[in-house]
């Protein structure tokens, strides 16, 4: 399709907001920002809870797709979960409806697959095929979130692609993210071919760079145009000095959802 003109970036506050924000912009796209919080040096962002229907359904006017980043990235009580990840997500759905927006790009998670299995040296990569086995209530909304998108599509032909995001940061913190790292070059270039690629219909792809140590397969995000750039090697020696060879009984390391399975990070807020 051709490249959206303008687009409506949620989260643009969060970590992965604020680095697309100031990415995406080289590929021509005009960004309408909407948030919870104030953006600092971004005065006509727009502050609003995706709680408030009208707010949502007015900053998706006008827009001709929406990368969706809004949320709780972490673990939190079910009933936090329950409003901000999947009522908001439901609102943003049903304002892009009716204002007859075509495309969405959806943030899901790893951790909507969070308790299959890691795989082993010689085994095949993880497909996006497989199925929802999320970790935790922030994973089950993520899944949620993938189930809302495919029933948009077939319900009312609107087109989803849904991000599996690994690790969206400048450089891999852990030995265990050298295998899920999607560089922010590599995440512009992922969204950019989410949003242009023709015919997507709802998509799930995996995100991450090409990474040497790399989990799952990239099959359907190279199949939307995406040519990762990065690798997480360079970073590789340096993070296994620091904290040591992957522990084969390590949950961090057996399950794709790393420490998640056991002991996720909890929203401070």
């Amino acid at each position: 399709m051709p490249a959206p003109r303008t687009v409506l970036l949620t989260g643009a506050a969060g970590g992965l907001g604020t680095l697309m924000r100031e990415l995406l912009p080289d590929y021509g796209y005009q960004l309408r920002l909407l948030d919870l919080l104030p953006i600092e040096g971004e005065p006509d962002a727009i502050v609003a809870d995706l709680a408030d229907k009208a707010a949502v359904r007015e900053a998706v006017r006008g827009v001709d797709a929406v990368v969706h980043l809004a949320g709780i990235s972490l673990e939190a009580p079910f009933e936090k979960i329950l409003k901000a990840n999947i009522e908001g997500t439901y609102h943003l759905y049903e304002a892009a409806r009716e204002e007859g927006v075509g495309r969405i790009v959806f943030a899901s998670s790893n951790h909507a697959v969070g308790f299959t299995s890691s795989p082993r040296a010689d085994d095949p990569l993880i497909p996006v095929e497989t199925p929802h086995r999320p970790d935790t209530f922030y994973g089950l909304s993520k899944a949620f979130g993938e189930d809302l998108a495919q029933f948009y599509w077939d319900k009312h032909g609107l087109e989803t692609v849904s991000v599996r995001i690994g690790s969206c940061f400048p450089e891999p913190t852990s030995v265990r993210m050298l295998s899920v790292w999607m560089s922010p070059a590599d995440g512009a270039r992922l969204f950019h071919a989410a949003l242009t690629a023709e015919h997507v219909g709802h998509s799930v792809v995996h995100g991450s760079s090409a990474n040497t140590r790399l989990w799952w397969d990239l099959t359907t995000a190279r199949a939307l145009g995406y040519d990762p750039q990065d690798d997480s090697e360079p970073y590789a020696a340096k993070l296994i000095a620091e904290q040591g060879e992957p522990d084969p009984a390590d949950p961090a390391h057996t399950h794709l959802g790393g420490h998640f399975v056991t002991d996720p990070p909890i929203w401070p807020y």
